[in-house]
């Protein structure tokens, strides 16, 4: 266990399922407690809440909510603290991704990719902020390699993603000095679901692009994040990439 992980919370956006709940797993086992925010993933919550509370009595709680509501995302933290007393980090993860090719992006496009990866990191930030300052805490918001060089037919995704570094900036400064902000930028680690551009060829091709000439796993994101969280006080404002270095070969 990580000492300084020991009697803290960390609230997990997405935290049911893929780089989400390696992140939880991850922090879990460093000590922390965790509040695992789901959507419609109810039976991989449960499960992951029944694994970490089997490992350590009473130490996650799963609480759901569609983050495009945002009245809905105080009541994530009003859940931490009920179940905890404090809140002491928060992981901004889920996020939706697709393509919008331009000509045919739609208003419900924009407010969905604008609302999971900027709108709600920005107002569950702001919801928490209260218990953070208390706590001295730390936000970490996962963002993407492409921030830089956006992908094509990915607009609206990567306009939304470079905002939420701009936002992890902001926070930094507007936080401080009790509350550190900083992002980690992931490269090829999980291919997404359902996606048909991301097959076979296309995986070799980003492969043969990252400097490491492999992918990277889940867990490689989860350790960027406990290492934030855990181990970096005089870390504030950064952005972590863990892409094996491909943004230096687009």
């Amino acid at each position: 266990m990580n000492a300084d992980a020991q009697t803290k919370t960390i609230l997990i956006t997405g935290g049911a399922k893929r780089v989400g709940a390696t992140i939880a797993r991850h922090v879990h086992q460093a000590g922390a407690n965790v509040v695992l925010h789901y959507h419609t993933s109810s039976k991989e919550a449960q499960a992951l809440q029944a694994e970490f509370n089997a490992l350590r009595a009473n130490s996650a709680i799963i609480v759901q909510a569609n983050l495009l509501d945002v009245a809905s995302l105080p009541a994530l933290v009003t859940a931490s603290l009920e179940a905890f007393g404090r809140l002491d980090g928060l992981v901004n993860n889920a996020s939706s991704y697709y393509p919008t090719r331009l000509g045919q992006i739609t208003l419900a496009q924009w407010d969905e990719l604008m609302g999971s990866n900027l709108k709600a990191p920005l107002f569950l930030s702001q919801a928490a902020a209260p218990a953070l300052l208390e706590s001295h805490g730390c936000i970490v918001n996962i963002t993407d390699m492409h921030i830089e060089r956006p992908k094509k037919n990915y607009s609206v995704y990567s306009a939304a993603k470079a905002g939420l570094v701009s936002l992890t900036k902001s926070l930094a400064q507007e936080l401080a000095p009790h509350v550190r902000v900083n992002a980690v930028a992931p490269g090829p680690v999980l291919w997404p679901e359902d996606n048909q551009e991301f097959d076979a060829q296309y995986r070799a091709l980003v492969v043969n692009q990252t400097l490491l000439k492999r992918s990277g796993e889940p867990s490689d994101i989860a350790k960027a994040v406990k290492f934030l969280m855990f181990d970096a006080p005089f870390i504030t404002g950064h952005v972590l990439a863990v892409d094996g270095g491909r943004h230096l070969s687009l």
